[in-house]
C-alpha cells in the first residue's frame, strides 16, 4: 500500500488523465470484457487497483486470457516489476519499445499496443501500401491506438419470417451501415441485406412469445430476433443504437 495523501493522488489523476490508455475506474472484470472482446494478443490498458491511491492495474490481453500486473506510484516514480522510471512519459517511452512480459505462471507476453480509454470508428477506411515499424527507441508519439472498431459485430440470431410467422437462426454481420443475414456462417450471399440508415427505431421487445427478443423498426416492416442472452441482445441493440446516433449526426 502506498502512503498518498488525497491532493497528491488528484495530482497524479490529473497527470494520467494524459494517457490515451489509462482507464481510469474500470473494473478488473470490466477490463478482460473489453480486451477479450475487442483487443489483440499483446493489448495492454492501466486502470485503478482497489488495493488504494497510488497503486494501478496493467491488464494484458494474453491469447485467449487476460493478465493482471500490479503498478505502483511512489515519491520517487512509477514502479512496474523491477524496474522504477521516474516521470510518467519514461514509464511510456518503456512501453514503446513493446517489452517482453514474464508472469509467475511462466506466461511470457509481448506487450504489442495500448487499448485507447476512446475507440472511435473510422469514417473512411484507407487501403495499406506501407507499413514498416522500428521496435527499438520509439516513444509515447509513435504508439498508435491500434484497438479493433467497435463498430462491427457478428453472430447468430434466431429471426422470425416475414409472411410465415416461424422462427429460423440466421447468421447475423454488422458492418458500417449494413446489417446483412445469412441462411448459415458459411454462405458467401446474404438473403438480405439491410440499410440501417432507413431504420428509425432499435428497441427490446416483449409482444413475442420469445425470451431476450428485440426488433428493428423500418417503415415497411419491422424485423423481430432473438439472442441466446440478455446480454447478448443487449450487446446488439447497443451497437445498433449507436450506428443509428452516429447515422443522425451525419444528417
Amino acid at each position: 500500500m502506498s502512503s498518498f495523501s488525497d491532493e497528491s493522488f488528484e495530482d497524479l489523476s490529473d497527470e494520467l488523465a494524459s494517457l490515451g490508455w489509462y482507464h481510469y475506474d474500470l473494473s478488473r472484470h470490466a477490463a478482460e470484457a473489453l480486451l477479450l472482446s475487442n483487443g489483440t494478443d499483446g493489448s495492454y490498458l492501466l486502470r485503478n487497483s482497489n488495493e488504494g491511491p497510488g497503486c494501478f492495474a496493467l491488464s494484458v490481453r494474453a491469447k485467449d486470457s487476460v493478465k493482471h500486473f500490479q503498478v505502483t506510484r511512489n515519491s520517487n516514480g512509477y514502479v512496474f516489476g523491477f524496474n522504477e522510471f521516474p516521470t510518467l512519459q519514461d514509464f511510456v517511452n518503456h512501453f514503446a519499445n513493446q517489452p517482453l512480459l514474464g508472469s509467475d505462471a511462466g506466461t511470457l507476453i509481448v506487450l504489442k499496443c495500448p487499448y485507447p480509454w476512446r475507440v472511435e470508428e473510422p469514417s473512411i477506411y484507407e487501403s495499406v501500401r506501407v507499413h514498416t515499424a522500428i521496435q527499438t527507441g520509439r516513444t509515447e508519439n509513435d504508439l498508435v491506438a491500434n484497438a479493433p472498431s467497435l463498430g462491427t459485430k457478428e453472430g447468430f440470431l434466431v429471426k422470425q419470417g416475414a409472411i410465415v410467422k416461424n422462427w429460423k437462426q440466421r447468421w447475423f454481420t454488422l458492418n458500417r451501415y449494413e446489417l446483412k443475414y445469412f441462411k448459415d456462417k458459411m454462405c458467401e450471399e446474404p438473403i438480405r441485406t439491410l440499410d440501417l440508415r432507413s431504420c428509425s427505431a432499435v428497441q427490446f421487445d416483449y409482444s413475442q412469445d420469445k425470451v431476450n427478443c428485440f426488433c428493428l423498426v423500418f417503415p415497411d416492416r419491422t424485423f423481430y430476433l432473438c439472442a441466446k442472452t440478455g446480454v447478448e441482445a443487449d450487446e446488439w441493440i447497443k451497437i445498433l443504437r449507436w450506428k443509428l446516433s452516429q447515422i443522425r449526426k451525419g444528417r
